[in-house]
């Protein structure tokens, strides 16, 4: 069986003015189902890059990128965009919810995109915001939550497709400790409980230790870390 995501011997440049930048030389990452790993590098040695490779959102200028099997290098922009849709799911530092839909809307509408029908698509928020601790609160728009429970439902949201790879990058860093704590604590349980195979980026040392183990970026390429 393949795994969700293997990145070999990915390389990414940057051209602009004072000639090319190479980011990325030979790095390899596999994550296995239900693994949840951490990313910690110092700004500035690719850790958006890898992430942007990981999640399709760039294409690497050498090696390959597979999800849940698939060499994503030879797709079209719009298979690329499918893979996104039904197999990967991002969380961001900020939540980017949509602030006119309630929280159960939020995590309804990406799968309804996907073809989901709208009553299981909605079963399915339900239960995802009731496992964040959120059913109290599903009908609240964005701006009636705490910075905390924004970034739960940003969690669900993610989620809700039922992907393969979960992609984050500083997830809990807008949130003070306790909260971090709390939304940190609620991710790593639902990820393993549904088997996804998740790559979190973190500047945290004590939420670091908690995942499975830590890679680091050195000279271009993945090692263990930090």
């Amino acid at each position: 069986m393949s795994e969700p995501l293997e990145m070999r011997a990915v390389g990414r440049v940057y051209k602009n003015g004072a000639g090319d930048l190479e980011i990325l030389r030979g790095a390899s990452l596999t994550l296995r189902r239900g693994e949840i790993v951490a990313l910690v590098a110092p700004s500035g040695t690719g850790k958006s890059t890898l992430l942007h490779l990981a999640g399709l959102l760039e294409r690497p200028d050498s090696g390959a990128v597979f999800v849940d099997g698939i060499d994503a290098g030879g797709l079209s922009d719009a298979a690329r965009t499918q893979i996104r849709r039904d197999r990967i799911g991002f969380v961001y530092q900020f939540h980017h919810l949509l602030a006119e839909f309630s929280a159960l809307e939020n995590v309804t509408l990406p799968q309804m995109i996907g073809g989901t029908p709208r009553r299981a698509a909605r079963d399915r928020a339900h239960d995802l915001l009731s496992a964040f601790g959120l059913a109290p609160r599903a009908a609240q728009l964005p701006g009636k939550l705490s910075g905390g429970e924004q970034q739960r439902v940003a969690i669900a949201r993610a989620l809700a497709n039922k992907p393969a790879v979960l992609l984050a990058d500083e997830p809990t860093g807008n949130l003070d400790a306790g909260t971090a704590d709390v939304v940190f604590a609620r991710l790593l349980s639902i990820v393993r409980e549904q088997g996804v195979a998740a790559l979190i980026a973190t500047h945290n040392a004590e939420l670091a230790g908690r995942m499975d183990r830590v890679v680091t970026l050195k000279n271009g390429q993945v090692a263990t870390g930090p």
